[in-house]
């Protein structure tokens, strides 16, 4: 009798730890399903409102649902709103601009991990002390650059400053893999007879897959929501982006909102597919991997 109560007293402090971890990872499950529908309400605000009347935006109390799915709407937003004229323009700044920032920062990150050369910790402080300075510092000055070399109203002002690294966090980023990678295998690397850049192309960039990918779709993400550099740089309206486009849209129909949340939904689709075609590297960047095998 006296060893089962040994044992249920061994037993009854575990099993209450058990329940109090169950208790607290159910309140937490709760918790981030009202965090996520607190996020996603306002999205599905827009998506509901552009399938509703103007006369039924404005009734009140407003009504949760569409009283009638008006999917119409978005045909009849199209013909006054040029969506795939602005997003083919949005991609040829999006595409060579996220392709270079990953492939510099990757030679950049790479170079400052296991490169040895004169002035290499005073320029790595200097890059990462680049992000203290704020973008509307160098703004205007960047500008004129730019306008003495004839280069306003086009793209070349948005896409050619990526290929410095994309920012000096990616760099940052970057470099904190190519740390977690054991110089094992560079030296295994080097014996085989490789240099530099095989070795950076055979076996770094394999390790830090994840970590690429999230630069890009930081990049993305960047680049897709950047209005003021659009604005300045860009004035003609054929070669608008979707964000100076929705912005022009949005000034010219201020009265019908149905149709400025059409074409806000038709704006953001892109990006959300291609955040959640990324999303898997994305959880698994901020984890400092190491190897794989």
């Amino acid at each position: 009798m006296s060893v089962y109560t040994a044992e249920q007293k061994h037993k009854g402090p575990i099993l209450s730890k058990s329940r109090r971890e169950k208790t607290v990872s159910i309140l937490c499950l709760i918790l981030l399903i009202v965090l996520a529908l607190i996020v996603m309400f306002p999205i599905y605000w827009i998506f509901r409102s552009s399938l509703m009347s103007n006369g039924e935006l404005y009734a009140y109390p407003p009504a949760f649902t569409p009283p009638a799915w008006r999917f119409e709407n978005y045909p009849e937003t199209l013909k006054s709103f040029e969506y795939l004229k602005f997003l083919g323009n949005t991609m040829t700044i999006l595409i060579p601009a996220v392709l270079g920032a990953v492939v510099t920062a990757t030679m950049g990150g790479y170079a400052f991990a296991r490169l040895r050369f004169r002035g290499k910790k005073f320029l790595f402080t200097l890059c990462v002390g680049s992000m203290l300075l704020p973008s509307m510092v160098t703004l205007i000055p960047i500008f004129f650059a730019w306008s003495k070399l004839g280069l306003v109203n086009t793209y070349w002002p948005l896409i050619l400053p990526h290929f410095c690294g994309g920012g000096a966090f990616n760099i940052f980023l970057i470099r904190q893999f190519v740390k977690t990678v054991p110089r094992e295998l560079d030296e295994a690397a080097t014996i085989d007879g490789c240099g530099y850049f095989r070795i950076l192309i055979f076996i770094i960039v394999p390790a830090i897959k994840s970590a690429m990918i999230v630069v890009g779709l930081l990049k993305f993400i960047e680049l897709w929501n950047d209005l003021l550099q659009q604005v300045t740089y860009i004035t003609r309206r054929d070669r608008y982006t979707l964000a100076l486009g929705l912005n022009i849209f949005r000034g010219s129909f201020n009265d019908d909102w149905s149709s400025i949340m059409c074409a806000t939904c038709l704006s953001f689709i892109p990006g959300i597919v291609f955040y959640l075609i990324g999303q898997k590297y994305f959880v698994e960047g901020i984890v400092m991997t190491g190897m794989k095998n």
